[in-house]
């Protein structure tokens, strides 16, 4: 696997430690320990210090072959860092060798793609990088696809039947990737839903929610049951995917519960059962995995009746800011003593649920309310991505507090508890610039909250907090104030969407989480919170209100004329400035929008029309280029978009409910019909995933089956001639990919302006670490001992010092493991020598230089 290989100029690094291989097997345990530090002595002063890096998956190749009518399609990825320069049509760097049943068939030099008439699905095929114009590596074999997609073998989870008697089955829904067992290949976690899945706002028990981690051939490497704790829903799980701690292996972390465990598979097959390790408190309180927390009509009548008895010792009423009464609070004749008895407490609940919430709505019939988990402990847990291993457990925070009393759920006139409370995002950010962070959310309508961690490998670290505080209210049944209390962040209150962005927006080397319509910088504290005038024939003209709450958020470059990012939005809030509107990532000030009045569900960018500068911007209010100026009423879809297209322009994915998925080109029409497959989340229609998970730098489409027994992997098979590196390799469209599972599914965008009419001379050059590099080296040259191309002593003093550089890495002394690599060179890398071919020399010594130039600073 010739993972790390560029097209730059070989170097033959030379070194003290070449007189080591006439020591033979016996000079072996010097290599460890003193020479060690006298190479990195004499090598210190000559070398540059290498700079920072961010943190990037080591990937491999991602070759594949799809049988077409035209031929075999190939397709393969240019990795970040054998991108070197550019041209009009693309980038510049890496050549590649296209070889079929082990004969040289072409050279690729302006994609990495290409198009074989003459092979049919009998056909074997390798890509291999050239250097100074020669093969290097082997390359891994594959044989083609049948058509221009891959089946991903699925085990759905058994049917099962609810508390009440309701029987539901299950359907796979969103999905994230990451290599999670450091082979630099991208494995696949998908999250089951049960058909009886339910909004926030939405009455009735759910069945139990599944991750599933799956090798490409189907695999099931174990399976994740969350428990009958944590109730079903696009609001509830939001599970993130990533390396976070350096390690070359993707972690999963996620909202637990008791009961949530782990289920062990071999050969797809149950082998046995973890369940997360609940804190000591939490046990010595009685808390157990046996519990079940979810709400019976009976039991949330009983919730009421508690909740009443208490209603004098609530904080807010001590303070004098809600009612003394329960009677004042609902507008009629005092009558009881407080505190209440059972009796009376009764008599206020029957009233409350009966009648008080049946005047306020139709839809308020709380004698039905049920399903619904409003107490118990909540916890945020980290899985290895590997095994599904417990590795850290702590509560989740903030806490509910209560069943959204304080979060405004009693306030509307739909009273909705456990709706507002339970409103979850989560994403990944390097705050730092080089290490990823992991992002959660909780509250978005009135209080918001957001809280970043860092995890090392065994401890979880928060980083920092942003809480809008409580919205102030002097009746929770009827009101809540706009802002939060908090005198710093309170303006953070109702500004969030159904997701989140992580972005540089100030280009200080760091990402932002783009909140909807405010930003936090990278530190926690608020870069700003976007507000603009009422315009005329609004409900305030005039007056100047936030923006406000919205579905749909897109974060990039979307103005390459203007410096910096742009974000779009369209906004629910009828009472806001805006339905929909282009804004200024650094400031969050408009640049133009439209007032609407009403909720605008939806909105999208993208480059659909060539001719235009600048990606087009569109809504339920319109298609409007990234000026401003209207083209037309007529618009494009708005669930999904995709980079499918050969010329670099945008489609969308169109298709909900039982309709067949479709990509559609604006000016094209129908360019896939995905037969056989569903999207999810009723009228969102969302794919499982669209993301740049193997292949060229298109994207693929990822949907479920009819019958869930597989997810359909659709790829691009439009030769294209613009040469880019995998999108995986830029920060932002890595943690994009990342977060696209939460809640409302929003596309991935890069970094960069990434369009038919991009300027190639202005694509960032990625700069990278790969945790996980040592560990591949340390593979390739084993496979090289198999195949004699490398001397047993010579293989085993190059692991040797290699896991010393690697070791060197972990613990921040950057300087000794670049000497470590350099050493490397001078133990055997020469053909010369009788100990390694010419084939291993030249493939390992290019390789060795390039990982050497990819150490991050000290």
């Amino acid at each position: 696997m010739s993972w790390w290989i560029s097209g730059a100029r070989s170097t033959l690094f030379t070194g003290t430690l070449a007189l080591l291989l006439a020591a033979g097997p016996a000079g072996l345990t010097q290599t460890s320990a003193a020479p060690r530090d006298a190479t990195a002595q004499a090598t210190a002063t000559a070398q540059p210090a290498p700079t920072a890096r961010t943190q990037l998956e080591r990937l491999d190749r991602g070759l594949t072959a799809a049988t077409t009518e035209q031929g075999v399609f190939l397709s393969w990825r240019l990795l970040g860092n054998e991108a070197t320069g550019h041209s009009d049509t693309g980038l510049t760097g890496t050549d590649f060798a296209v070889y079929r049943d082990g004969k040289r068939l072409a050279t690729v030099t302006d994609s990495t793609n290409y198009l074989d008439r003459d092979g049919d699905k009998s056909s074997t095929y390798r890509v291999v990088p050239l250097v100074d114009g020669k093969p290097v590596g082997a390359g891994d074999t594959v044989t083609p696809w049948d058509k221009a997609y891959t089946d991903l073998p699925l085990q759905k989870p058994a049917d099962g039947v609810t508390p009440a008697g309701q029987a539901y089955s299950y359907r796979a829904n969103d999905m994230s990737v990451g290599d999670v067992d450091g082979d630099g290949a991208l494995e696949y976690v998908v999250k089951w839903d049960p058909t009886n899945q339910k909004d926030n706002s939405q009455i009735g028990y759910t069945g139990q929610v599944y991750l599933d981690t799956y090798e490409l051939d189907g695999a099931l490497k174990y399976r994740i049951d969350l428990g009958k704790n944590i109730r079903a829903g696009a609001h509830y799980t939001q599970f993130l995917v990533y390396d976070f701690d350096g390690d070359g292996r993707s972690e999963i972390m996620m909202k637990t519960a008791p009961g949530t465990r782990t289920l062990s598979y071999r050969n797809n097959r149950p082998t046995g059962q973890h369940y997360i390790t609940m804190p000591r408190a939490d046990l010595k309180a009685g808390y157990s995995h046996d519990d079940d927390y979810r709400l019976s009509p009976q039991g949330y009548y009983d919730h009421v009746v508690d909740m009443f008895r208490r209603w004098d010792s609530q904080p807010e009423v001590k303070s004098g800011q809600w009612p003394a009464t329960l009677e004042e609070a609902f507008g009629i004749d005092k009558r009881y003593t407080y505190p209440l008895s059972e009796a009376d407490a009764r008599a206020l609940a029957d009233y409350f649920i009966d009648v008080y919430a049946p005047s306020r709505n139709s839809n308020n019939k709380l004698r039905t309310f049920e399903g619904f988990v409003l107490s118990g402990p909540e916890y945020l847990t980290v899985f290895a991505g590997d095994t599904g291993k417990e590795l850290q457990t702590v509560p989740y925070q903030p806490g509910r507090t209560d069943d959204g009393l304080r979060w405004g759920d009693y306030a509307a006139a739909k009273i909705e508890p456990g709706n507002r409370v339970d409103r979850a995002l989560a994403g990944v950010a390097y705050l730092d610039g080089t290490h990823p962070s992991a992002v959660f959310a909780r509250g978005y309508y009135t209080r918001s909250t957001v809280v970043s961690y860092d995890w090392d490998g065994k401890h979880l670290t928060k980083r920092w907090m942003a809480d809008s505080g409580w919205t102030p209210s002097t009746n929770p049944f009827a009101q809540m104030d706009r802002f939060g209390s908090d005198p710093t962040m309170g303006t953070l209150a109702g500004q969030g969407f159904h997701s989140m962005s992580a972005a540089d927006v100030d280009g200080d080397g760091k990402q932002e989480i783009v909140y909807g319509s405010a930003t936090l910088d990278d530190d926690g504290s608020l870069l700003y919170s976007s507000s603009d005038v009422m315009p005329p024939g609004s409900s305030a003209p005039g007056e100047t209100k936030p923006l406000g709450h919205g579905d749909a958020l897109h974060v990039t470059d979307i103005d390459p004329a203007r410096p910096g990012l742009e974000i779009y939005t369209a906004h629910e809030n009828t009472g806001a400035p805006y339905g929909m509107a282009l804004r200024k990532a650094e400031d969050g000030t408009a640049l133009f929008g439209k007032f609407a009045g009403k909720d605008i569900g939806r909105a999208m960018v993208g480059d659909i029309l060539p001719e235009q500068p600048g990606l087009e911007v569109w809504s339920p209010l319109g298609l409007y280029t990234a000026q401003g100026q209207k083209i037309s009423d007529d618009i494009p879809g708005t669930n999904q978009s995709i980079k499918w297209a050969a010329d670099m322009t945008t489609q969308t994915v169109r298709g909900s409910g039982d309709s067949t998925p479709v990509i559609s080109d604006w000016k094209r029409g129908t360019v896939l019909t995905a037969d056989g497959t569903l999207a999810n989340n009723s009228t969102k229609g969302n794919p499982s995933l669209v993301a740049d998970v193997f292949g060229d730098w298109r994207e693929e489409l990822l949907m479920r089956t009819t019958d869930s027994s597989a997810i359909r992997i659709y790829e691009s098979t439009d030769v294209t001639h613009h040469k880019l590196y995998t999108l995986l390799h830029d920060p932002q469209y890595r943690a994009e990919v990342a977060r696209q599972q939460t809640a409302y599914n929003q596309p991935s965008y890069t970094s960069f302006y990434l369009a038919s009419d991009t300027d190639w001379a202005k694509v960032p050059l990625p700069r990278y670490w790969a945790p996980g590099s040592f560990d591949g080296l340390r593979d390739q040259i084993r496979a090289y001992q198999d195949t004699k191309d490398i001397a047993p002593v010579t293989a085993a003093a190059l692991r040797l010092l290699l896991r010393n550089g690697d070791s060197d890495v972990r613990n921040g002394k950057f300087r000794a493991a670049a000497a470590a690599l350099t050493s490397c060179a001078a133990v055997g890398l020469d053909a010369r020598s009788g100990r390694i071919s010419a084939t291993a020399n030249q493939a390992l010594t290019h390789e060795i230089k390039l990982l050497r130039a990819s150490l991050p600073s000290s």
